[in-house]
């Protein structure tokens, strides 16, 4: 999924290069609507201006639960992995190194942008009727060692799990409670669902900062009640978090070693500084040739000139379902201020 935000501010994202001291902070979930034909609203808690990241964690949107049809055309992402994690509903994930996949609850799909790749996102729909959607959408920030690497994709059907005296969990990303997920990560890193009932004590990594995000139900940590909607921030340097779960109550952990870089993100790019930012920006408006309505392919050689590559699908169509299909996303003009990193207040 991409930032569909046609006016996108600057997000600096300081380096934090020591792990926090163990707190309680709520984050509240703003609402972001994304408009246009697609009409989707989204609950954006990750980047804050005061918790840009949380480990190398740079961006979380939960969508739905709605009836309304996720319509993302072609766009581009460069420096981070794109974590798709359905919670109802079934999304086709097409990309510009071939894939075309169909991914449901359960099963995660994982872009590696890396120096640059564009996709699209769409809802399947079987019928007249929309099915509900709802997700979660994360981006990870790539180390600078890794940024620059080839993109890749992948999608895992079935992930490893993990439990507890009144907890299991799905690890998604990472590792937790001694179980890897099987997905690529590129810094210390931990992405689990946890389904949880009455008292339970779920295991945490001292070198990591975590927070958790709740899906259905309600939980108490150390007297904090939550429900779905904000972000709980936990600091770092705890080994356990107890939890008090209501019927039914399942959450997101995340969680990561500080990533220690100073990171500038706009629109669908994370990058270090200005120039980089503008160069994928013109690189994108330069590929927009590739998508065009009359239902002719580009040529090979006009895909291997572009540095995002061509997104298949998209061109041409006689049917209104075919042509709310056709075309890519233009990127958003650039504020008329250099983009510069700003200093981590804590």
């Amino acid at each position: 999924m991409t930032n569909l935000d046609p006016s996108p501010d600057q997000q600096a994202c300081p380096a934090r290069t020591t792990v926090p001291e163990p707190c309680l902070e709520l984050w509240p979930e703003r609402a972001v609507p994304l408009g246009g034909i697609r009409a989707i609203t989204v609950q954006r808690t990750l980047p804050l201006k005061d918790l840009p990241t949380i480990g190398a964690w740079c961006f979380l949107d939960r969508f739905g639960p709605e009836r309304v049809a996720m319509t993302v055309l072609p766009h581009p992402h460069i420096g981070l992995q794109t974590v798709t994690w359905p919670l109802k509903g079934e999304i086709r994930h097409r990309d510009s190194l071939g894939s075309d996949v169909t991914v449901r609850p359960g099963e995660l799909n994982l872009m590696t942008a890396g120096r640059g790749i564009a996709h699209s996102e769409f809802t399947c729909v079987d019928g007249e009727e929309i099915p509900v959607q709802e997700g979660l959408q994360f981006w990870v920030a790539l180390p600078d060692e890794h940024r620059h690497r080839e993109p890749a994709f992948e999608q895992h059907q079935d992930l490893p799990r993990t439990s507890g005296d009144g907890w299991e969990a799905t690890v998604v990303m990472g590792s937790l409670a001694g179980v890897s997920s099987p997905a690529s990560a590129f810094s210390p890193i931990v992405g689990a669902q946890v389904n949880a009932e009455g008292l339970a004590t779920i295991p945490l990594e001292p070198g990591f900062e975590h927070a958790l995000l709740v899906i259905d139900g309600a939980l108490s940590v150390e007297g904090q009640a939550l429900e779905p909607g904000p972000l709980l921030y936990l600091g770092g340097k705890r080994s356990s978090i107890p939890v008090e779960a209501g019927p039914g109550a399942r959450f997101f952990l995340l969680g990561g070693a500080p990533l220690g870089e100073n990171l500038l993100m706009w629109w669908n790019f994370v990058g270090r500084d200005h120039q980089e930012i503008v160069q994928a920006r013109d690189d994108w408006e330069a590929s927009g040739t590739l998508y065009t309505d009359d239902g002719v392919e580009p040529t090979a050689a006009e895909i291997a000139g572009s540095r995002f590559g061509w997104v298949a699908g998209h061109q041409g169509g006689d049917t209104p379902e075919a042509q709310a299909e056709v075309g890519h996303i233009p990127a958003p003009p650039l504020p008329g201020v250099t983009l510069r990193p700003r200093v981590r207040r804590r």
